[in-house]
């Protein structure tokens, strides 16, 4: 009769000797690579002894030579046969029984768990990952073939970055698992050149793996553009330096002046000497990474003296209207602008502006835009106001002439628009066959001449009209001849004279002769000249007395 006990068999009918399981195996977790060894003892039996995995026999008794990195060890006199696995892998995870065969006993079955620590972490873009200024940072963190499946976290600077999404996919085996964390930051929360790490862990392996990314910033140049000396007086040395900071670093710099690319300046400094024009032409400079350009400019404060910037144009307006003159110049430092008519010294305006209300006839003139610029120069610009208006005449209304000769009488006409018709009458004659006419054209007007080929005592009574029209109206002149103190008289006055001193020199000589032929007496002399207005001589007369002794 067969003895069943409840860890044991009898091993023959009719006897109280079983077999017994001393040791047998139990679940069991280890990491893959390490030995294993799952216990197996039956004291006292010699039958044959099986390890089954998964329901499956590996060998009989110590030989499981199908499986190399399996042995069964221990002492066969005590009834040891456990199983040694070396170097334990994935495909020992299994379910694994000790079987007595011919006492037809088992173990209870054992788990044995093989935990396989996970790949190293890779970060995709690793180790550096550049992104742009501005843009937002994404990190990606794959940690594949673990069992179980990693937990992944994000270290920055020993701080556990929160907020990262996590997702894990199965293997085809069905054991392993990889896995995938994405973490986001916000451009504001990352610097250029920092470090962050990709921690992974599981039950293989605790202490975890990691993997580091640094990151890199990339931007586009930042550029600071000096300018020195400031200000400067016109015609001097002016340096500008362009300092840049770029990722990835500067390949490029351009220089221009009023948009007009500079050639032959290709670094980072620009020298020249410099003129008006950099007041209102910015120089700029324009860096260049393979991201792309950034361009800044600056004016100079040049002092400079004036320059006319609006020229002002001479106006010819009508009788009464208004004059207005505009007059624009540029300078540095701030400029003062003052408006004069010439030769009168008398400020009519500091404005651009010029504005002459009513104009009169005696406004007409030349009219001058002066600028200064303090402590560096001054210039001028001169215009003409024309007045449109009936023509005055400017005559001397007395006028000379020498009796017997050619004479002119002149009309000086000023006349905007110039005179349509110029008149001269001679009220008075009876000759008008010697007059003749010309008239000419002058920067100061008009010069109307009137001419007689003979002067003749009735010229000097006659009276002359000088009349001059134009569209706005009319002027007239009356004008006198009068006789030149002339040759006439000269010779009037140089024959008296000429008699005089023949008179004297007769009376000397007659007075010689009466001394001589009269020597006891006296002689008397007297002379008497009487000139008449018109310088003729009217008596000589000669006494002589003779007295005696």
């Amino acid at each position: 009769m067969l003895h069943v006990c409840s860890d044991c068999r009898c091993i023959d009918e009719g006897s109280i000797t079983c077999a017994v399981f001393t040791q047998q195996p139990h679940d069991l977790v280890v990491v893959a690579g390490q030995p294993v060894t799952l216990p197996c003892s039956i004291p006292g039996y010699h039958g044959i002894v099986l390890w089954v995995k998964d329901g499956l026999a590996l060998g009989v008794n110590r030989d499981v030579s199908g499986y190399p990195r399996y042995d069964v060890v221990g002492d066969h006199s005590k009834g040891e046969y456990h199983l040694l696995i070396e170097r334990t892998e994935l495909a020992d995870d299994a379910l694994f029984e000790c079987q007595a065969i011919q006492a037809a006993i088992r173990s209870r079955p054992a788990r044995l768990t093989v935990l396989v620590p996970p790949d190293d972490p890779v970060i995709i873009g690793a180790p550096v990952v550049s992104l742009r200024a501005g843009d937002p940072l994404n990190l990606t963190c794959h940690v594949d073939n673990a069992k179980p499946a990693a937990s992944i976290i994000w270290i920055r600077n020993g701080e556990v970055l929160n907020g990262a999404m996590y997702s894990k996919t199965l293997l085809l085996d069905g054991r392993r698992e990889s896995t995938v964390s994405t973490l986001y930051m916000s451009p504001s929360n990352i610097e250029s050149g920092q470090q962050i790490s990709c921690h992974a862990s599981n039950k293989a392996a605790p202490n975890g793996k990691e993997a580091t990314v640094t990151i890199d910033i990339q931007h586009l140049p930042l550029v600071n553009l000096t300018v020195e000396p400031q200000p400067v007086l016109e015609g001097n040395l002016v340096k500008f330096h362009c300092s840049a900071k770029a990722n990835p670093p500067v390949t490029f710099y351009r220089w221009a002046k009023g948009g007009n690319v500079i050639k032959d300046v290709s670094g980072d400094t620009y020298e020249v000497v410099v003129d008006h024009t950099f007041f209102t032409e910015p120089v700029s400079c324009e860096v260049t990474n393979i991201l792309g350009s950034t361009n800044i400019s600056r004016n100079v404060d040049v002092y400079f003296g004036p320059r006319m910037a609006a020229e002002p144009q001479s106006l010819q307006v009508d009788l009464g209207s208004d004059a207005i003159f505009n007059c624009a110049w540029t300078g540095n430092p701030s400029l003062t602008i003052v408006w004069m008519k010439r030769g009168d010294g008398v400020v009519l305006s500091n404005d651009n502006i010029l504005t002459l209300k009513a104009v009169k006839q005696e406004d007409a003139g030349k009219y001058v835009c002066r600028a200064v610029v303090p402590r560096v120069g001054a210039g001028e610009k001169e215009v003409t106001l024309t007045v449109n208006g009936p023509p005055t005449i400017a005559s001397t209304r007395t006028q000379q002439a020498l009796y017997g000769e050619k004479g002119q009488i002149q009309c000086h006409i000023r006349s905007t628009p110039p005179p349509d018709r110029i008149v001269k009458t001679v009220l008075e004659s009876g000759t008008s066959g010697r007059y003749t006419v010309e008239t000419v054209t002058t920067e100061g007007g008009v010069i109307s001449t009137l001419t007689m080929s003979n002067i003749v005592p009735a010229d000097f009574q006659t009276i002359y009209n000088c009349t001059a029209w134009n569209s706005f109206g009319s002027d007239t002149e009356i004008i006198r001849l009068k006789e030149q103190g002339s040759l006439r008289l000269a010779v009037i006055i140089g024959v008296a004279v000429g008699a005089f001193l023949a008179l004297i020199v007769l009376l000397g000589t007659l007075g010689a002769f009466c001394c001589s032929h009269f020597q006891r007496s006296k002689c008397l002399t007297h002379v008497v000249i009487l000139v008449s207005d018109d310088a003729h001589l009217s008596s000589l007369v000669c006494n002589a007395v003779k007295h005696p002794k």
